[in-house]
């Protein structure tokens, strides 16, 4: 999946950012095209079916942070940002199968996909085990002067599913993979009612915008 970066001027939260606290949808909403599994999950001694239908509930959307700099203070003319990015958080693309037969892992995230709608479209969502994100932060340079915290995010994407069988077994269990690798900058002198709740902005704030390092 393609990687964003979202920077921002010094003072201000990433518009990005803005409002993107927990967001979630639940209930049975039914998805919209059929299941067409390619073949048995590694270890399963049942495969499920090739055309049942999924349904997809408690389905959650949220931005984790998954690495963050130490503070840098930048004096007049502002600079470049040369803190190194320490991971938080590995995301996972994967489905795990509690019940019943087990389910075509892609064929189930390409459901999810479909479901959710947007980004989850890309063939990268259901790229099974596709490695993380990379923390690694490109060197940014800052027009002004401040206290300024570098960080990464994904908006992950977690979902229980029952796939259910003409004539067969149902299978249930949850799914799990991200859509937006992204990174963002704030600035610790911006107050904290500022960054709202929920936000990575905020929690980066929180982690980082301590005790002063020059």
């Amino acid at each position: 999946m393609k990687s964003t970066k979202h920077w921002m001027a010094a003072g201000a939260v990433a518009a990005l950012l803005a409002g993107t606290a927990a967001c979630s949808s639940g209930g049975d909403a039914r998805a919209t095209a059929t299941a067409r599994p390619t073949g048995a999950t590694e270890g399963a001694t049942a495969t499920a079916c090739a055309s049942g239908t999924y349904v997809w509930f408690n389905v959650d959307q949220r931005d984790v942070l998954t690495g963050i700099a130490e503070k840098q203070v930048l004096g007049k003319g502002g600079g470049k940002l040369t803190e190194p990015i320490r991971r938080l958080h590995t995301p996972r693309v994967a489905v795990d199968t509690e019940t019943g037969p087990k389910v075509d892992a892609a064929a189930a995230l390409r459901s999810l996909g479909r479901h959710i709608g947007g980004a989850g479209g890309d063939a990268a969502f259901s790229e099974v085990g596709r490695p993380a994100p990379d923390v690694d932060g490109n060197v940014t340079h800052v027009d002004g002067p401040g206290t300024f915290v570098e960080y990464t995010y994904v908006r992950e994407v977690v979902a229980d599913f029952r796939l259910t069988c003409p004539g067969g077994e149902p299978s249930t269990g949850r799914a799990l993979s991200h859509l937006v690798d992204g990174t963002g900058i704030l600035d610790c002198a911006e107050p904290q009612k500022a960054l709202e709740d929920g936000t990575v902005a905020q929690a980066a704030a929180r982690l980082s915008c301590g005790a002063t390092k020059v």
